[in-house]
């Protein structure tokens, strides 16, 4: 099966809205929530640069992926916008709104907030197999994504139930991680530099939402930083049984979260 990997798309009308996906992955993140998002924002899902479809990535440096996206802001005319991110798109939309280009911040189980102690023990470890694993299964994607089985084990860390996934979805998530060239830089910097954030310039409306069944940046622990340093008067809305991409388990919640933080200004 062939995936086609484009640097954004851009629909609907009304306040601007902007979606960053997570690590590895592209826009299409995005798809079961952009009808209900599009009949009352103007939305650009963006793919960031390094990633497949994205950008081309000069030199990588912990400023590379929100730069990029503000430049696709710039170039659709955007000088602040509702931002929402999903996992490591969750700390770029943070940054993002450190530099004052937030009307809101909705933080989708963001990355970067787990403990000095986490980060050190485990909290990078898995990406490194897990771009092997994707590298060896890219040829067989249709095939894999082609069963209820084959979906459930291909999406077994991002949702707990993946009934709404299509195969074609799931064979393209595969083919984008695994074309993904800057996944393992990415990993690389993040052991160097590690996550941080100039949260006092942070002065817009802030909500978190997150899984309690998030195997990857499980809740609440991963959270820790943002709750006791960063953003602790933030507000943070638990979705029962989810996992780590809740906008593909229960879109029409998370739009309604979406829109529900937009209101907040």
């Amino acid at each position: 099966m062939e995936s086609s990997f484009t640097p954004f798309h851009r629909g609907g009308s009304g306040p601007p809205l902007v979606l960053i996906h997570g690590f590895t992955d592209t826009w299409r993140t995005w798809e079961l929530v952009l009808p209900r998002l599009e009949a009352r924002f103007d939305v650009l899902a963006v793919t960031m640069p390094g990633h497949a479809g994205g950008p081309p990535l000069g030199e990588l440096t912990v400023d590379s992926l929100p730069d990029g996206v503000e430049t696709m802001m710039d170039e659709a005319g955007f000088e602040a916008a509702h931002l929402v991110g999903n996992s490591l798109g969750g700390f770029v939309s943070f940054q993002l709104a450190s530099r004052g280009r937030a009307l809101t911040v909705t933080g989708i189980s963001p990355a970067g907030g787990w403990s000095a102690e986490a980060q050190e023990l485990h909290a990078l470890d898995f990406f490194i197999p897990q771009q092997k694993a994707v590298a060896k299964a890219a040829p067989f994607a249709d095939q894999i994504a082609s069963t209820a089985e084959g979906r459930r084990q291909a999406t077994r860390f991002i949702v707990s139930d993946p009934s709404l996934l299509t195969p074609e979805l799931v064979a393209h998530q595969i083919l984008g991680a695994a074309s993904c060239p800057a996944a393992l830089p990415m990993v690389e910097l993040a052991r160097r530099e590690g996550f941080n954030l100039d949260a006092a310039r942070i002065d817009c409306p802030v909500r978190f939402v997150w899984g309690t069944e998030d195997r990857l940046l499980p809740w609440p622990s991963y959270a820790v930083r943002y709750r006791e340093e960063w953003l602790p008067g933030a507000e943070y809305v638990e979705l029962d049984g989810v996992g780590h991409c809740p906008q593909l388990e229960v879109p029409l919640e998370v739009a309604e979260l979406i829109a529900g933080t937009a209101r907040l200004i």
